[in-house]
Formats: C-alpha cells, sequence, structure tokens
C-alpha cells in the first residue's frame, strides 16, 4: 500500500509545491553519474544494493523517459526509471533517508493499426505519415529478405500496419510490437504475422520471415539462468529481472560473434566486468559479459564475422564463477536470446501449423475491415490518404 500512496504524490504533489521534471536518459551517463549529478545518496542508493541490482543497473538505455519528482528547493523526492518493458527503478526519499526498489511498470497496451498509399517508399512514407521511425525500422526489417521494393513497389501500392502499442503515464512506451502487416506490389498482397507462441514472424505459409540467425556463443556449455523481464522473488520479497542468458563453462573457453556485425563498445564496466557489445543487421544488438579477456585485435568499430571468436570467459565484475552472460537487444528492448537462436528458417508443422492457420485467419479478418474503412474514405484513391485505426475507432486524414 505504501508503494501505491508513494507513485500516486507523484502525479499530484504538483498541486502542493513539488513539480514533475521528465527528461530522457542521456547518452553516456551511468547510474552512478546521475546520482552524484542530483546531489542524491550513492551509499543508500548503489553500493548497499545486492550485486544483481548493481548489474541491472546497467541495463538503463539512452534515450529511456524518466521521471523526476522535485520539491520546490529542487531537491530530488523521488525517480522513475524504466529498465525494460516490464520493470522500473523507483527512488524516494522517506522519513528523510533514500530508498530504492524494483516495481512493476503501470502500463496499457492498445491495438492500433493504420493504412497507406505509397508515394515513395514504405520507410520514407510511414514516417512521414505517423512520425515513427521505430515502425518504419520494423515494417521495413521484417520485408527486406524476401521482397525487392526497388523493383517491385509503385506509387499507389497499398500498405497495412496492426500492432501493439504500450502507453505508461498517457505517453507511447517501448517498442511498438509488430502484429501483423500487409503490403500489396503489383496486385499481389504479402503478408506477416507474429506468433506469439514463439515470438516469430511467419508469411501466409507458415514459413519464417525473419533473416537474422544466431550461432550459439559458447560450445557446449551449460545454461546456468535464463532470460525473464520480470519474477518476484518468493523469498527475498522483490522484483528481479534477468536480461539474458548466462551460459557456464570453464575459465578461458572460446566466446564466438553470434551474428556478424560491428563493436560498438569493448571495455570493462563494474557490474558486467569486461564487456563486449556487437551491432548486427535489423537493429540487433549482442552482449557479452564477465569475460576473463578479450581476443587480440578485438576494439571498438572492428567488423567481426558469426562464429569469429571475440573473448573468453571468465567471472570479472559482479559474478560468482566462471560464465557468459549473454544478451540479446532489438531496437534497444531486451528479447529472449533461446527464441530467436537456430540454424536454419523454420517451418511450422503439425499442431503449431494448426494453430498459426487459425491466428492468421483472425488477422485477414481485421486487415479487410481496416482495408474496407480505407477504401470507403477514399472512393477516388489518394495517394496522401492515411487512416489510423485505434481499437474500434478510425480516423482517416
Amino acid at each position: 500500500m505504501f508503494r501505491v500512496f508513494i507513485l500516486f504524490l507523484l502525479f499530484i504533489t504538483s498541486l502542493f509545491g513539488s513539480r514533475v521534471d521528465s527528461f530522457r536518459w542521456p547518452d553516456g551517463i551511468s547510474y552512478l553519474m546521475f546520482l552524484e549529478q542530483h546531489k542524491l545518496p550513492v551509499e543508500e542508493l548503489y553500493y548497499e544494493l545486492d550485486k544483481d541490482d548493481q548489474k541491472l543497473l546497467e541495463e538503463v538505455r539512452a534515450g529511456t523517459n524518466c521521471q523526476n519528482l522535485v520539491s520546490q528547493e529542487g531537491e530530488v523526492l523521488q525517480t522513475l526509471i524504466p529498465m525494460n518493458d516490464e520493470l522500473q527503478i523507483h527512488l524516494y526519499k522517506h522519513k528523510g533517508k533514500y530508498h530504492f526498489e524494483i516495481i512493476p511498470i503501470i502500463s496499457e497496451t492498445r491495438r492500433e493499426a493504420f493504412v497507406l498509399k505509397i508515394t515513395h517508399s514504405p520507410y520514407l512514407d510511414i514516417i512521414r505519415e505517423t512520425g515513427s521511425k521505430k515502425l518504419a525500422q520494423i515494417f521495413v526489417a521484417n520485408y527486406r529478405y524476401s521482397l525487392n521494393f526497388k523493383r517491385d513497389l509503385r506509387k499507389g501500392d497499398t500498405l497495412i500496419m496492426m500492432y501493439d502499442q504500450k502507453y505508461r503515464l498517457g505517453n507511447p512506451f517501448s517498442m511498438p510490437i509488430l502484429k501483423a502487416a500487409m503490403i500489396e506490389m503489383r496486385g499481389k498482397k504479402h503478408y506477416i504475422y507474429h506468433n506469439s507462441k514463439d515470438d516469430r514472424y511467419y508469411n501466409k505459409e507458415g514459413h519464417e520471415v525473419e533473416g537474422f540467425l544466431l550461432a550459439r556463443p559458447v560450445k557446449h556449455a551449460r545454461i546456468s539462468s535464463y532470460f525473464t523481464k520480470r519474477r518476484f522473488h518468493p523469498i527475498l520479497k522483490k522484483y528481479r529481472a534477468h536480461l539474458g542468458v548466462d551460459y557456464a563453462a570453464r575459465r578461458g573457453t572460446p566466446i564466438v560473434a553470434a551474428g556478424s556485425g560491428r563493436v560498438i563498445f569493448k571495455g570493462r564496466t563494474r557490474g558486467y566486468g569486461n564487456l563486449i557489445k556487437i551491432r548486427h543487421s535489423d537493429g540487433y544488438v549482442t552482449l557479452y559479459a564477465h569475460l576473463k579477456s578479450f581476443r587480440r585485435g578485438i576494439k571498438k568499430g572492428k567488423y567481426v564475422k558469426k562464429g569469429h571468436t571475440i573473448g573468453y570467459v571468465g567471472s570479472t565484475g559482479l559474478s560468482t564463477g566462471p560464465h557468459l552472460h549473454f544478451g540479446l537487444y532489438k531496437h534497444g528492448r531486451a528479447i529472449n536470446p533461446l527464441r530467436v537462436v537456430q540454424v536454419t528458417t523454420k517451418k511450422l508443422k503439425g499442431k503449431a501449423k494448426k494453430e498459426f492457420v487459425e491466428l492468421k485467419n483472425n488477422y485477414n479478418k481485421s486487415i479487410d475491415i481496416h482495408l474496407e474503412n480505407f477504401t470507403n474514405y477514399i472512393k477516388e484513391p489518394k495517394p496522401d490518404s492515411v487512416c489510423y485505426f485505434y481499437g474500434e475507432k478510425t480516423v482517416c486524414e
């Protein structure tokens, strides 16, 4: 109840002298630097935390929308810092002392959609009509391996996207999740569908369409800890998150790049120890933590190929034994590596195929309704028309 009361204060105390300042987490600023800049006690809000919480603090992403509750005198009384889609850091002052906790994010998810006519390219048209680079990136990434936009796309072709968008404090929050899409090219409709059973995308035949394939980063290693965005620890009575998979292996075991890409970070951090980050195509980034050492020649800016050795298993940073902490991110959102790691593209069969067909038919019904509403609005198709669909509400411009 106290937590609810504290959060409630965040929104109403501005009426009584305090104010709520919203800000984006700056690039290159660590959690410790944030505490020092705002004159918050480092001992209570960092060094007294357990090692799991300290490691998790390194997951705060640049650009994340955060809030400070500030007194008339300029003192920070509360802070909310989202770490992922599910959990956020809550710092607050109570009875003269600052406290740290990790609490669930209160958000709502809305199913939204839009239809438009192509005038330039899917990427540019989506940004022009929605203002969202995220939606444009998601759409293009899921079609780029199966379609040739430059060759086959024509002005006036139709595009539709259906997606789930989370809202926090009334504003869009986190990456939208594409649920279904269709683009018409030369009179032929090309569909993709999100299968929530395995978090992958498929075409109408049930064949996977994403082209980014990962290799296992450590051979013959045992998984010692699995990915979870949100788990309530029954003994500690607190929320935990583990945004990656831990592979236990002997010290010195080679670690390979899970996919081809460019090294964007190589160095040492307090929580993750020796750390490497690699940026891949389609918005993917992989993270390799607690390394004993780096392979010679690995440096920021270097391009590495999938399967290339980049370092060796160790126990640096906040670690209790030799292992690799392997993280996978897409457009800044942590995702479960075990749902993506595979050798060949997947084809649904049997029961999974039957369930997918039912899912596909339901999506197609919604797509057909949106297309009909769009067609009725523009009896004579106009290249610059766009319709948005928010649940049962349709808005055309």
